[in-house]
């Protein structure tokens, strides 16, 4: 189906859902929706009015609307109103039907009023489990862990795993892996779902399983575990407490969410602003979001400023100088924002580790050197064409030179200074090391200028 007529498909299936939630065809709005992908369940349900939520709510059951809300994408602090809107049982009885993991994600952005009133509704072992998961640190591996997974033991055989396989896989998140633990619920090995398969019946997990077992530390931070999973090609990934006790499973589409949210976290961050996961309600929520950082490089660029009034008299013996400040600034900028991309993505990714950060300095060093040298080169022949000034030439041509070499060096190192402080080293916006180089930059060819002022005038 191409992308016209998947969309052709979209809006008739939309207008035909609408119609019959309006019209209130219990059996046929049922029979339409329900045989729909999990993502454009969810996605209708996104688009709907209050109103017409209200009415889907008395078309399907609590465990109906828990497969929804397991897949849903919206804003997080839409998550209270949309619960509010449900009647409290239906609400509790929902969240209980939803994977742990989700439901704790959609708990966390509840007031502890509200969470303490659905725990308390919703059946004792929901509730538990929700708890389990509820007291850990947001963005380590207990947060996103799930405990719906199922664990043999190793003196088991085959058939005996296999029906304890086929007894549980329905309340399991993923069955692709089965994990083998001991008396003690410790963690000894693991079994993928084709080594049962093709195993003879009789055959002991303990002579197939893997007993060298790949795993994540539940205070361990949420990115660290995404790349652990990207690395091994994961579908799911134990976790564990430090006396290795499985506590639980990290499931590969809580991951993409991780790899999501750290990508736009970062996005934010190098963007200065401090939120751009989701489209602001209005144009003061938005200003409110960016005003801090806006704030921050006013009085920086104010600074900046100040230093080009310090070189008052330069300027007035040697008006044309002023003609390259944008030039060189620019240049400054632009340079400084490469560097730093580079280094924040392979801190990002693990590849910069601490043998090659020296390595990626001594790069990026060259990078400089070489673009220095050609920009000044070809900076100082087009001003010496157009102003027939060749010591004019040479100085731009000069400042150009030092400065790529100067912002280079700082988009790397900046961030790499900050991951060793244990800052985001994303901190490090391309606005903010845009500005820092603007100043350096400023100070640089001024500063040539008012020392060679003899040969410009």
């Amino acid at each position: 189906m191409g992308r016209s007529d998947e969309k052709e498909w979209w809006e008739s299936t939309e207008k035909t859902l609408l119609q019959l939630l309006e019209e209130q065809k219990i059996d046929e709005f049922r029979g339409e929706f329900l045989v729909l992908p999990s993502y454009d369940q969810a996605k209708f349900y996104a688009e709907l009015e209050e109103e017409q939520r209200l009415q889907l709510y008395r078309f399907l059951s609590a465990a109906e609307v828990a497969y929804i809300f397991e897949t849903l994408e919206v804003p997080e602090d839409e998550y209270q109103q949309l619960l509010s809107a449900m009647h409290p049982t239906f609400a509790a009885d929902m969240l209980s039907h939803m994977y742990a993991d989700d439901a704790v994600d959609v708990l966390n952005e509840l007031d502890k009023e509200q969470v303490a009133s659905y725990l308390t509704i919703m059946n004792n072992e929901a509730a538990q489990e929700i708890k389990e998961l509820l007291h850990y640190e947001e963005y380590t591996a207990g947060s996103i862990m799930t405990t719906e997974f199922i664990a043999i033991k190793a003196n088991q055989t085959v058939r005996s795993a296999m029906h304890i396989l086929k007894r549980e896989a329905p309340e399991a998140e993923t069955i692709y892996y089965i994990y083998v633990i001991d008396d003690e619920r410790k963690l000894v090995g693991v079994v993928s779902l084709r080594d049962l398969i093709v195993s003879d019946d009789e055959v002991m997990i303990a002579d197939i399983m893997y007993n060298r077992v790949v795993s994540a530390s539940v205070a361990e931070d949420q990115e660290e575990v995404a790349k652990k999973m990207r690395d091994y090609n994961f579908l799911a990934l134990p976790v564990v407490d430090f006396q290795y006790h499985l506590l639980g499973i990290i499931t590969v589409d809580d991951v993409i969410d991780v790899i999501d949210e750290e990508a736009s976290d970062d996005y934010s961050k190098f963007a200065a602003v401090s939120d751009v996961d989701t489209l602001d309600k209005g144009p003061f929520s938005a200003a409110r979001k960016r005003l801090p950082w806006l704030v921050i490089l006013l009085f920086l660029g104010m600074f900046t400023a100040s230093l080009i009034g310090r070189f008052e008299d330069t300027l007035n013996q040697v008006a044309i100088l002023a003609v390259f400040i944008p030039l060189i600034a620019g240049m400054a900028g632009n340079t400084g924002t490469q560097a730093l991309a580079v280094a924040v993505r392979g801190l990002a990714t693990g590849d910069v580790e601490n043998e090659s950060k020296w390595k990626l300095i001594i790069r990026e060093a060259g990078t400089g050197l070489i673009t220095g040298g050609i920009c000044g080169i070809l900076v100082t022949i087009v001003v010496y064409v157009w102003q027939g000034e060749i010591f004019l030439g040479v100085l731009v041509g000069t400042s150009i030179f030092a400065t790529l070499i100067v912002a280079t060096l700082a988009g790397a190192l900046v961030p790499l200074i900050m991951h060793r402080l244990k800052i985001d080293p994303a901190v490090a916006s391309g606005p903010f090391i845009t500005t820092i180089n603007d100043i350096i930059s400023i100070l640089i060819y001024f500063g040539l200028a008012t020392l060679f002022m003899g040969y410009l005038q």
